[in-house]
């Protein structure tokens, strides 16, 4: 199984925690929490719903730190084998058990003088559980099938998108006594939804980054694209944004990305022109005609719903159009009038 490890020459210290993007006082004060701790050797454990940048924290401790030269190491408990489990951490010897061929380092070994992530750490089955516990109060383990005991200088960083407080009252769910070797030192990165400020900030980062991917400069966010962004609730947090805007960038087939162009539900209906004007004019004009005709009405209307924000009768007294023969024209486009309520 690989896991991932990083070097402290791949990233400067301070860009990791420039890399925290965002103005607003919630995480202002995760940064501020993050540069006092990363020097003392205790466990962190990093609370927050999915996509909200856990991995991330983690990273900024590791690499602010004084074990900024060792190894990061970073597993998804959730993706550990229940039955392996310790030899995953702790290693093994040749012939510990049946597919043990050859001496295994574990976890522990591979992130020595740096840092072990534990990611999804509420996943852990019970006998993990006692095993990192064991691990937790001396620092010292034996590999699977081993009979020396060995020390370990490690810092563990923990994360989990369930706050574990509330797992160790549900019986069998997490052991109360783990729970407070790792409860040392939380931190809570807040949800999208609670730092709008910096959402415009995040979605402008994400655009430039992409911009020199797909090496599209001309493209900027719409007024109502910004609008858009800002009132979402973000369900799936800054990855839900970083993936928002990349779809954006690409579908849109102008200069400006509208809401449209952001939102997964409509990324079916959103087409580009079928024709430049210089591949129309080599058409006969009755198809040519047709062409330019359902281009326009597709960008009308989708400028009267995202005006009217999805309301049908809205936006048809507002066009002069009868709602009947509004309906039957969204229909031919195939737009969804819900997809703009939130625009």
């Amino acid at each position: 199984m690989k896991y991932q490890e990083s070097g402290v020459n791949a990233i400067s210290t301070e860009l990791l925690a420039i890399n925290l993007i965002g103005k607003s006082r919630a995480l202002r004060d995760v940064i501020a929490t993050v540069r006092r701790i990363a020097n003392y050797d205790v466990v962190v454990s990093i609370y927050g719903e999915t996509g909200t940048g856990k991995e991330l924290v983690a990273r900024s401790i590791h690499y602010t730190g004084k074990r900024a030269s060792g190894p990061l190491i970073a597993v998804n408990c959730g993706a550990l084998p229940d039955s392996l489990f310790e030899s995953e951490l702790f290693g093994h010897e040749k012939g510990a058990f049946t597919d043990a061929r050859t001496e295994y380092s574990g976890l522990i070994q591979q992130a020595e003088s740096g840092t072990l992530f534990l990611d999804e750490i509420e996943t852990l089955p019970t006998k993990g559980q006692v095993a990192l516990l064991r691990f937790l109060q001396d620092g010292q383990y034996r590999r699977v099938g081993g009979k020396r005991l060995l020390n370990a200088d490690v810092r563990i960083i923990v994360a989990s998108n369930v706050h574990l407080d509330k797992l160790r009252a549900l019986p069998g769910q997490f052991r109360e006594d783990l729970y407070y070797r790792l409860n040392v030192l939380p931190i809570r990165i807040p949800p999208l939804r609670e730092r709008r400020e910096d959402i415009l900030l995040l979605a402008e980062y994400f655009l430039e980054k992409f911009r020199v991917c797909f090496n599209l400069q001309g493209k900027r966010l719409s007024q109502a694209g910004m609008d858009w962004l800002s009132n979402w609730d973000w369900p799936g947090n800054v990855r839900e944004l970083e993936n928002c805007i990349q779809r954006g960038l690409l579908l849109s087939t102008s200069g400006e990305i509208f809401p449209e162009h952001l939102q997964p539900h409509c990324a079916t209906i959103v087409r580009p022109m079928k024709q430049t004007m210089e591949g129309i004019n080599q058409l006969p004009f009755n198809e040519a005609k047709t062409q330019a005709l359902d281009a326009f009405e597709w960008d009308y209307l989708q400028t009267a719903m995202r005006r009217s924000k999805g309301n049908i009768c809205q936006a048809a007294a507002h066009i002069h159009k009868e709602r009947s023969a509004l309906g039957k024209l969204l229909k031919k486009h195939q737009i969804d009038p819900a997809s703009f309520k939130s625009t």
